[in-house]
């Protein structure tokens, strides 16, 4: 007993020591020209958690979780691909064409060979695609690897491989920050006060948002005789799975809101909400228009993931333009369509590499696509699929296919996604729009675009494009006088924390707006007349 009561104080002593070297280790800048035995971060979970996730935090974030593009390796000698990993700073790689197993169109061998370790207990993350698979290795040593590919799929992917080579991807926290990473995005998608807590923290950390307490109470007494046909309303969630797919979309477009519904009053005075958005019955999300007080009360009491909302009235001049009869007959011709999925994506990416975090890019994007599209087939011609070849102007391929003829064509898959969408596309499930795109659309057939109408695609709007527009009530004085404003002359009706929407009704309409802008975090620099 005394034994081990001994051996257990010593084994603390050295964690003690190791926690010093960790706290040295994050405070400088020296590096040693020998390998070291060990990496701080390598010998992280071995430490009591109270030192070990604190130190982790620091060193890693959600980001991490993203492979990195390293290059594409073709067939040719051991210099055709060179990088820095890490855990190996020296790195080659090469692939070699062979028929082995004797198939139709043979396989190959990637030989990846790694040296230069910066610990001895580091290892490198890989993912490895082409169009038509998605596999993975890890390395501890320093020597030369192989992946096998058997076999290739088809000619096809034998041709991409020849002239494109086999993609290959870092995963640049390595194995600790990578979990790490995981365990900052994993607790977002959670419907509980730590999931809550984790999405405040991941947009207070990634987008610097403020999440200022507001005076009581929280959920403003609204009368609803003060609201208007075309008035818009601004969600943000922070709980659930919606809060954590809100809070990556935030992340990505810059947006401070992730969900939008509009006003509208029908020939009897009574007010409804429109939303492409909607679940219904069956739990599927669709185009709804309810009375205002069933969505009201829906999510007062029946929407889990804590929403906050704020009203955004129309300018008078707007409100005097607003075309309520064509309105209506737009929201009646959508109600019942499914969500817009098939072009929320292309709202974010408007450039070939400009609004990527990274290391997020065109090749992982693809990448992604390759992978859903085993899984789930179905979801991914619903996603991308038929956008993809709409931008082609072809039909019924398949993300390799598509990944083949942009090849052909001399392009690349980033240019691709960068195509603005149309508005009059028309998908096999019909006319697509996302929740903004939907009331945006609305706001074209009821006039509020003008002359302007036929030159500005709604489709390739963010939520942060709409509240940026110069659409809202800019006179304070003019506003309900229940409505809980400070500053921004909009009025938030619900929610604990103070809705921020920077840029808000600052921007002018303009031909073709918002088809080529960036959008990179932090910043999320906007240049002119993109």
């Amino acid at each position: 007993m005394a034994v081990c009561f001994s051996f257990v104080l010593s084994f603390r002593k050295l964690l003690l020591v190791l926690a010093i070297l960790v706290v040295f280790d994050a405070h400088t800048s020296h590096v040693d020209a020998v390998k070291a035995l060990f990496h701080p971060r390598d010998v992280l979970p071995l430490l009591p958690r109270q030192v070990s996730w604190p130190t982790l935090k620091v060193l890693s974030n959600a980001a991490d979780l993203l492979p990195s593009f390293v290059g594409a390796s073709n067939s040719g000698d051991e210099s055709n691909l060179q990088w820095k990993g890490a855990c190996f700073y020296n790195n080659t790689a090469w692939l070699e064409l062979h028929n082995k197993s004797g198939s139709e169109f043979g396989g190959g061998t990637l030989h990846i060979k790694v040296s230069n370790a910066h610990s001895w207990t580091c290892m490198d993350l890989y993912i490895f695609a082409t169009p038509f698979r998605v596999t993975w290795d890890y390395y501890l040593l320093s020597r030369e690897h192989k992946v096998e590919f058997k076999e290739w799929e088809s000619e096809a992917e034998l041709e991409y491989v020849k002239n494109r080579g086999v993609s290959i991807f870092l995963m640049q926290a390595g194995m600790i920050g990578t979990l790490q990473a995981l365990w900052e995005v994993f607790p977002l998608f959670t419907n509980t006060q730590w999931g809550e807590n984790s999405n405040i923290a991941f947009l207070k950390k990634h987008m610097d948002t403020s999440f200022e307490i507001r005076p009581q109470p929280w959920v403003t007494n609204i009368s609803a005789d003060d609201i208007h046909s075309g008035d818009f309303l601004a969600l943000s969630k922070i709980r659930g799975r919606w809060g954590a797919f809100e809070t990556l979309e935030k992340w990505v477009t810059g947006s401070y809101a992730g969900h939008s519904a509009v006003c509208l009053r029908d020939a009897e005075g009574k007010l409804w909400v429109a939303e492409s958005g909607h679940e219904n019955e069956q739990g599927e999300d669709v185009i709804g228009i309810l009375p205002w007080d069933e969505w009201w009360e829906l999510e007062l009491t029946k929407d889990d993931s804590n929403p906050h909302i704020a009203l955004l009235p129309l300018h008078p001049t707007l409100r005097a333009k607003f075309n309520e009869t064509a309105a209506w007959e737009f929201a009646k011709s959508m109600e019942g369509l499914p969500y817009g999925y098939h072009n929320l994506i292309f709202s974010w990416i408007d450039t070939a590499s400009g609004n990527y975090p990274e290391p997020l890019d065109a090749h992982l994007v693809a990448s992604v696509m390759t992978v859903w599209t085993q899984m789930k087939p179905a979801y991914a011609g619903n996603m991308w699929n038929e956008a993809l070849n709409k931008r082609l102007n072809t039909q019924n391929l398949t993300v390799p296919e598509i990944l083949i003829e942009v090849e052909k064509r001399g392009s690349s898959f980033g240019k691709l996604l960068a195509i603005p969408e149309q508005d009059d596309w028309i998908y096999a499930d019909g006319k697509s729009t996302s929740c903004v795109a939907f009331v945006f659309e609305l706001y074209k057939e009821a006039g509020l675009f003008g002359e302007l109408s036929s030159s500005i695609q709604v489709t390739e709007f963010t939520i942060k494009d709409a509240y940026s527009l110069k659409f809202f009530e800019n006179d304070s004085s003019r506003l309900p006088s229940w409505c809980d404003t400070d500053g921004p002359t909009f009025c938030q009706i619900r929610g604990k924390y103070r809705m921020e929407l920077p840029g808000y009704n600052t921007m002018d309409p303009y031909p073709h707006m918002n088809e080529k802008c960036p959008s990179l975090p932090p910043d999320y620099y906007r240049p002119n007349g993109c």
